[in-house]
Protein backbone atom coordinates (compact mmCIF):
# COMPACT_ATOMS: atom_id res chain seq x y z
CA UNK A 1 0.00 0.00 0.00
CA UNK A 2 1.34 3.36 -1.12
CA UNK A 3 2.53 5.57 1.88
CA UNK A 4 -0.42 8.57 2.17
CA UNK A 5 2.36 10.97 3.40
CA UNK A 6 4.17 10.42 0.11
CA UNK A 7 5.14 13.43 -2.01
CA UNK A 8 3.82 12.82 -5.11
CA UNK A 9 4.19 14.23 -9.00
CA UNK A 10 2.16 17.04 -10.39
CA UNK A 11 1.66 14.40 -12.99
CA UNK A 12 0.73 11.53 -10.98
CA UNK A 13 -1.99 13.99 -9.01
CA UNK A 14 -3.36 15.49 -12.26
CA UNK A 15 -4.26 12.26 -13.62
CA UNK A 16 -5.67 11.07 -10.34
CA UNK A 17 -8.02 13.59 -9.34
CA UNK A 18 -11.52 15.43 -11.11
CA UNK A 19 -10.59 17.10 -13.84
CA UNK A 20 -13.72 18.94 -13.82
CA UNK A 21 -12.60 20.63 -10.95
CA UNK A 22 -9.23 20.45 -9.84
CA UNK A 23 -6.13 21.28 -11.19
CA UNK A 24 -2.28 21.57 -9.80
CA UNK A 25 -0.72 25.05 -9.47
CA UNK A 26 2.46 25.47 -7.37
CA UNK A 27 2.87 22.30 -5.62
CA UNK A 28 -1.21 23.03 -4.23
CA UNK A 29 -4.37 21.30 -5.45
CA UNK A 30 -7.14 24.12 -6.15
CA UNK A 31 -10.41 23.91 -7.21
CA UNK A 32 -13.06 26.82 -7.85
CA UNK A 33 -16.75 26.22 -7.42
CA UNK A 34 -19.98 28.62 -8.97
CA UNK A 35 -22.20 28.72 -6.33
CA UNK A 36 -26.25 29.75 -7.03
CA UNK A 37 -26.02 31.97 -4.01
CA UNK A 38 -24.00 32.53 -0.51
CA UNK A 39 -26.33 30.29 1.13
CA UNK A 40 -25.44 27.66 -0.98
CA UNK A 41 -21.76 28.30 -1.02
CA UNK A 42 -22.28 28.27 2.52
CA UNK A 43 -24.07 25.01 2.67
CA UNK A 44 -21.01 23.54 0.59
CA UNK A 45 -18.28 25.22 2.88
CA UNK A 46 -19.84 23.17 5.98
CA UNK A 47 -20.07 19.74 4.26
CA UNK A 48 -16.29 20.15 3.07
CA UNK A 49 -15.56 21.28 6.71
CA UNK A 50 -16.70 18.24 7.90
CA UNK A 51 -15.28 16.03 5.75
CA UNK A 52 -12.09 17.88 6.41
CA UNK A 53 -12.58 16.73 9.86
CA UNK A 54 -13.26 13.28 9.73
CA UNK A 55 -10.06 13.31 7.68
CA UNK A 56 -7.64 15.01 10.04
CA UNK A 57 -6.99 16.70 6.85
CA UNK A 58 -7.63 20.27 6.01
CA UNK A 59 -7.83 22.70 2.77
CA UNK A 60 -7.56 26.03 2.68
CA UNK A 61 -11.62 27.28 1.92
CA UNK A 62 -12.57 30.93 0.37
CA UNK A 63 -15.83 31.58 0.44
CA UNK A 64 -16.77 34.82 -1.72
CA UNK A 65 -20.51 35.51 -3.86
CA UNK A 66 -21.29 33.17 -6.25
CA UNK A 67 -17.83 30.96 -6.32
CA UNK A 68 -16.09 29.00 -3.52
CA UNK A 69 -11.89 28.19 -3.71
CA UNK A 70 -10.42 24.91 -2.13
CA UNK A 71 -7.08 24.91 -1.78
CA UNK A 72 -5.33 21.48 -0.12
CA UNK A 73 -1.64 20.50 0.18
CA UNK A 74 -0.21 18.45 2.69
CA UNK A 75 1.75 20.74 4.98
CA UNK A 76 4.17 18.33 6.58
CA UNK A 77 5.97 17.63 3.29
CA UNK A 78 5.19 20.84 1.16
CA UNK A 79 3.49 18.98 -1.47
CA UNK A 80 1.08 16.68 -2.56
CA UNK A 81 -0.02 13.17 -1.07
CA UNK A 82 -2.71 10.61 -1.17
CA UNK A 83 -4.29 12.39 1.22
CA UNK A 84 -5.01 15.37 -0.75
CA UNK A 85 -5.90 13.08 -3.59
CA UNK A 86 -8.63 11.60 -0.90
CA UNK A 87 -10.00 14.80 0.17
CA UNK A 88 -10.38 16.37 -3.34
CA UNK A 89 -12.15 13.27 -4.23
CA UNK A 90 -14.95 14.05 -1.53
CA UNK A 91 -14.96 17.51 -2.19
CA UNK A 92 -16.17 16.52 -5.88
CA UNK A 93 -18.48 14.45 -4.24
CA UNK A 94 -20.15 17.06 -1.84
CA UNK A 95 -20.17 19.70 -5.31
CA UNK A 96 -21.75 16.98 -7.41
CA UNK A 97 -24.84 16.56 -4.68
CA UNK A 98 -25.26 20.34 -4.54
CA UNK A 99 -25.11 20.85 -8.38
CA UNK A 100 -22.20 23.04 -7.78
CA UNK A 101 -19.98 23.60 -11.15
CA UNK A 102 -16.37 23.55 -11.94
CA UNK A 103 -14.92 27.07 -12.46
CA UNK A 104 -11.51 26.45 -13.30
CA UNK A 105 -10.64 29.33 -14.88
CA UNK A 106 -10.74 31.03 -12.09
CA UNK A 107 -7.79 29.06 -10.31
CA UNK A 108 -4.84 30.94 -10.37
CA UNK A 109 -2.18 32.00 -7.76
CA UNK A 110 -0.03 35.11 -7.49
CA UNK A 111 3.84 35.17 -6.34
CA UNK A 112 6.17 38.32 -6.36
CA UNK A 113 9.67 37.73 -7.32
CA UNK A 114 12.49 39.92 -6.47
CA UNK A 115 15.48 39.26 -8.09
CA UNK A 116 18.76 40.12 -5.70
CA UNK A 117 22.01 39.79 -5.30
CA UNK A 118 22.25 39.50 -1.95
CA UNK A 119 19.33 37.29 -0.42
CA UNK A 120 20.06 37.09 3.16
CA UNK A 121 20.65 41.35 3.07
CA UNK A 122 17.24 41.68 1.34
CA UNK A 123 14.47 39.12 2.40
CA UNK A 124 14.33 40.83 6.07
CA UNK A 125 13.61 44.55 4.32
CA UNK A 126 10.54 42.08 2.63
CA UNK A 127 9.14 40.42 5.72
CA UNK A 128 8.66 43.11 8.03
CA UNK A 129 7.16 45.71 5.75
CA UNK A 130 4.90 43.16 4.76
CA UNK A 131 4.71 42.16 8.27
CA UNK A 132 5.21 38.35 6.02
CA UNK A 133 6.65 35.17 7.67
CA UNK A 134 9.62 33.02 6.58
CA UNK A 135 8.75 29.36 5.26
CA UNK A 136 11.45 26.36 4.66
CA UNK A 137 10.07 24.86 1.29
CA UNK A 138 11.51 21.61 0.05
CA UNK A 139 13.31 21.58 -3.05
CA UNK A 140 11.64 20.12 -6.04
CA UNK A 141 12.68 17.05 -7.42
CA UNK A 142 15.76 17.70 -10.41
CA UNK A 143 16.44 20.93 -8.41
CA UNK A 144 20.10 22.36 -9.71
CA UNK A 145 22.98 20.63 -7.63
CA UNK A 146 24.49 24.15 -7.12
CA UNK A 147 21.49 25.49 -5.13
CA UNK A 148 21.79 26.79 -1.66
CA UNK A 149 19.58 26.79 1.60
CA UNK A 150 18.46 30.44 0.69
CA UNK A 151 16.68 29.08 -3.13
CA UNK A 152 14.37 27.57 -0.59
CA UNK A 153 13.27 30.34 1.89
CA UNK A 154 10.28 32.12 0.78
CA UNK A 155 7.97 34.77 2.31
CA UNK A 156 4.09 34.14 3.41
CA UNK A 157 1.71 35.87 4.46
CA UNK A 158 0.67 34.69 8.05
CA UNK A 159 -3.30 34.91 7.48
CA UNK A 160 -2.61 32.74 4.65
CA UNK A 161 -4.43 35.88 2.05
CA UNK A 162 -1.56 37.25 0.34
CA UNK A 163 0.48 36.32 -2.51
CA UNK A 164 4.11 34.54 -1.59
CA UNK A 165 7.12 36.08 -2.22
CA UNK A 166 10.19 34.27 -3.12
CA UNK A 167 13.88 35.43 -4.48
CA UNK A 168 15.72 34.50 -7.64
CA UNK A 169 19.50 34.81 -7.47
CA UNK A 170 21.22 37.15 -9.83
CA UNK A 171 24.79 36.99 -10.39
CA UNK A 172 25.27 40.90 -11.59
CA UNK A 173 23.44 44.01 -11.49
CA UNK A 174 20.53 43.94 -14.35
CA UNK A 175 19.81 48.10 -14.35
CA UNK A 176 18.21 47.66 -17.51
CA UNK A 177 15.09 45.91 -16.05
CA UNK A 178 12.87 45.91 -13.39
CA UNK A 179 14.06 43.61 -10.34
CA UNK A 180 10.58 42.76 -8.92
CA UNK A 181 7.88 40.99 -11.49
CA UNK A 182 4.96 38.75 -10.90
CA UNK A 183 4.44 35.22 -11.19
CA UNK A 184 1.05 34.05 -12.18
CA UNK A 185 0.72 30.79 -12.02
CA UNK A 186 -2.30 29.51 -13.64
CA UNK A 187 -4.53 25.66 -14.67
CA UNK A 188 -1.84 24.57 -17.49
CA UNK A 189 -4.44 24.08 -19.45
CA UNK A 190 -5.56 27.22 -19.19
CA UNK A 191 -2.06 29.21 -20.05
CA UNK A 192 -1.96 29.28 -23.65
CA UNK A 193 -5.30 31.21 -23.13
CA UNK A 194 -3.65 33.95 -21.04
CA UNK A 195 -0.48 34.28 -23.07
CA UNK A 196 -2.88 34.76 -26.09
CA UNK A 197 -5.30 37.36 -23.94
CA UNK A 198 -2.20 38.96 -22.88
CA UNK A 199 -0.74 39.17 -26.05
CA UNK A 200 -4.00 40.95 -27.53
CA UNK A 201 -4.22 43.75 -24.21
CA UNK A 202 -1.48 44.73 -26.14
CA UNK A 203 1.51 42.52 -24.07
CA UNK A 204 4.65 41.32 -25.47
CA UNK A 205 5.76 38.03 -25.31
CA UNK A 206 9.30 38.32 -23.94
CA UNK A 207 10.38 34.80 -24.56
CA UNK A 208 8.76 30.62 -24.69
CA UNK A 209 11.83 29.40 -24.63
CA UNK A 210 10.92 27.37 -21.13
CA UNK A 211 7.29 26.78 -21.90
CA UNK A 212 5.36 25.00 -20.66
CA UNK A 213 7.02 25.96 -17.88
CA UNK A 214 6.91 29.55 -17.71
CA UNK A 215 6.23 32.12 -20.62
CA UNK A 216 7.79 35.74 -19.74
CA UNK A 217 5.90 38.50 -20.80
CA UNK A 218 5.94 42.22 -20.45
CA UNK A 219 3.81 44.93 -20.44
CA UNK A 220 4.20 47.97 -23.14
CA UNK A 221 6.41 50.02 -20.85
CA UNK A 222 8.89 46.70 -20.03
CA UNK A 223 7.47 45.24 -16.78
CA UNK A 224 7.88 41.72 -17.00
CA UNK A 225 5.22 38.89 -15.91
CA UNK A 226 5.84 35.39 -16.09
CA UNK A 227 2.74 32.76 -16.97
CA UNK A 228 3.67 29.36 -15.32
CA UNK A 229 2.22 25.85 -14.90
CA UNK A 230 3.48 23.04 -13.25
CA UNK A 231 4.91 21.39 -16.50
CA UNK A 232 7.86 20.66 -18.13
CA UNK A 233 9.85 21.04 -14.21
CA UNK A 234 11.40 18.64 -12.22
CA UNK A 235 8.14 18.12 -9.91
CA UNK A 236 6.07 17.45 -13.03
Amino acid sequence: MADPAQNLRSSVVTEAVDDRHWRVILRRLRATFSAPDFATGATFVARVAAAADEANHHPDVLLRWGQVTVTTRSHDVEGLTQRDIDLARVVSAIADDLGLEGAVPRSEILEIAVDALDIPAVRPFWAAVLGYEEATILPFDGAPADSSADDYVELRDPAGVGPTVWFQQMDAPRPQRNRIHFDIAVPHDQAEARVQATIDAGGLLVSDREAPAFWIMADPEGNEVCICTWQARGSS
